[in-house]
């Protein structure tokens, strides 16, 4: 009797431990089955979205075929279609394809139907170019270990997710036209609502997140009305906020300011026309829909060389899907009210990204009238060189400025918002960048994934490992409440309108708050705005 019931028990053990070993989850197209990797189960290429293949190209994203059997989930699916990455890469990347709407589910081995854990998605960046949902920086072993669910979604770039062309505009004219990255974005939003319960994920507490490009997506998902309802919580890192970077250039109009003066029909045009592809009528879109992959993303080609015809759009407010840009809704208060976490890196980006002065002071000059207080503000006693200067700028217009606009936007709305810079530099890397924190420097340290993290050393610090355990913390937390603050961590104030409370990760990882150091040059930049008459109501 002991003998059997021994094996019993065994038995009884091996089936569970296959079990967690090969998870499976029903979906409403059909069972996945994962992987367990200690306390994490993963899911990955899960379709959310048929593939956007032949007469599916540039349409909004189709159903997914239900499936019979068990779909296997354990190995990656490709990136998106995209050029090449590096010196002397390829035209397309070798590990994207056409077909690619999947994304992969991160959730506790021991989570169940009936957890209801907080769901964190991930939009990642890219200039919606590039960037892949399954990068080994977004990874969510440690994330997901502290009680959440995280998805990281792939969706359209470049032509392939972001294209006008007239013919398009006439063919099923009642459809969203332009961006089908973002129809991608809220098609898995939508899977979401319909399937993460059956991971153990509440589909009434989803946080959307992202980087760069996909902290544009925040906003714009934001004040798009077909996405309403389908997340609770905000977090946008380096998204900026204001018009003028890849946030929405009108399908048809000419003109319509000075940072789009042609259409994205008219880029369709031009790109056509470089491929030998002339005229607007359905035999045009039949040849633009037979071009290669290879053509269609044309190594990330923005231009036909200098001073060319653009052809390729970003974002577009076709009038169906996206109506408005997300500064023209944040000024009217026309967003829902959630907690809001955002904020930028302390030196994003250097070089004549926004202006092509020489010197710094060419550049004050540019502000006409305000020149003296940009002077005081970024450079008060004349010792600044000129690339600290230029530098500043550029991540104060972009992202810095625009990130305190839309927090003063979402108190004005009463809800909660939380601003943050992170500033911090390894030692080693201090003197290439002495400014501070580069371009998506803070994400590895969110995901707590720094031996995946650019141009650093494999083996973090033991400085670093907590640094990225409170980043991960706080991020976590936000999603849980709204509120990231918990047991253990340095306070991170509500920001308000009169001391501009914030978070700052210094150069050297210490975490502290205080009212937000840069207000002087924001003050500047936000005139500079107003003075250059920008359109804030832009819209269709």
């Amino acid at each position: 009797m002991k003998k059997v019931l021994l094996g019993f028990t065994f038995l009884v053990a091996g089936n569970l431990y296959a079990q967690e070993a090969n998870p499976t989850v029903r979906t409403a197209s059909g069972i996945v089955r994962g992987v367990t990797e200690g306390e994490v189960s993963i899911f990955r290429a899960i379709p959310y979205a048929a593939p956007p293949v032949g007469e599916f190209r540039w349409r909004p994203p189709q159903p997914v075929k239900n499936w019979e059997g068990e779909l296997d989930a354990t190995k990656p699916c490709k990136d998106c279609g995209q050029g090449g990455f590096g010196p002397n890469a390829p035209k397309i990347s070798p590990n994207s394809s056409e077909d690619c709407l999947f994304l992969n589910v991160w959730k506790p081995a021991n989570s169940t139907a009936k957890s209801k854990l907080p769901v964190m998605v991930w939009i990642h960046g890219g200039g919606f170019t590039g960037g892949s949902g399954s990068s080994p920086q977004n990874f969510g072993y440690e994330m997901t270990k502290q009680g959440v669910i995280l998805v990281n979604i792939n969706y359209r770039l470049g032509r392939m997710g972001y294209f006008a062309h007239p013919a398009l505009s006439a063919e099923f004219p009642n459809e969203p036209k332009g961006n089908y990255g973002y129809m991608d974005q809220i098609a898995a939003l939508q899977w979401i609502q319909k399937n993460i319960a059956a991971f153990g994920g509440d589909p009434k507490n989803v946080t959307i997140f992202g980087f760069s490009a996909g902290g544009v997506s925040v906003h714009s998902l934001l004040t798009i009305p077909a996405a309403k309802g389908l997340f609770h919580k905000l977090i946008s890192e380096s998204g900026g906020g204001r018009d003028g970077v890849l946030t929405g250039r009108p399908i048809n109009k000419e003109n319509a300011d000075v940072f789009y003066t042609v259409s994205a029909e008219t880029i369709g045009v031009n790109f056509a026309h470089k491929q030998g592809i002339d005229g607007t009528d359905a035999s045009a879109l039949a040849k633009l829909r037979a071009l290669g992959a290879e053509k269609i993303i044309d190594g990330g080609q923005e231009t036909d060389g200098p001073g060319g015809p653009r052809t390729y759009s970003g974002p577009i407010l076709d009038g169906k899907l996206v109506v408005e840009t997300a500064e023209s809704a944040y000024m009217a208060g026309r967003q829902p009210k959630m907690p809001l976490m955002i904020g930028n890196c302390s030196a994003e980006i250097g070089g004549p990204f926004v202006s092509s002065s020489k010197t710094k002071e060419e550049l004050f000059a540019s502000f006409g009238d305000l020149e003296a207080e940009a002077k005081a503000a970024y450079d008060p006693d004349g010792s600044k060189t000129f690339n600290e200067v230029i530098t500043k700028f550029n991540t104060d217009w972009v992202w810095g400025e625009p990130a305190r606009m839309t927090a003063r936007a979402f108190l004005a709305k009463g809800a909660p918002a939380y601003l943050y810079q992170f500033g911090y530099v390894p030692a080693a890397a201090q003197q290439r960048s002495p400014y501070g924190a580069g371009h998506g420097s803070e994400v590895s340290f969110v995901f707590n994934t720094l031996s995946a993290r650019w141009g650093a050393p494999a083996e973090a610090t033991p400085q670093e490992k907590e640094l990225a355990k409170t980043m991960s913390s706080y991020w976590t937390n936000f999603a849980k409440t709204g509120n990231p603050n918990g047991q253990g961590l340095p306070n991170w104030p509500l920001y308000n309108n009169q001391n501009q409370d914030m978070l700052d990760v210094e150069m050297d990882g210490k975490i502290v708050s205080k009212p937000d150091p840069r207000k002087a040059r924001f003050d500047v930049v936000e005139k500079g705005f107003k003075k250059r008459g920008r359109l804030q109501s832009r819209g269709i």
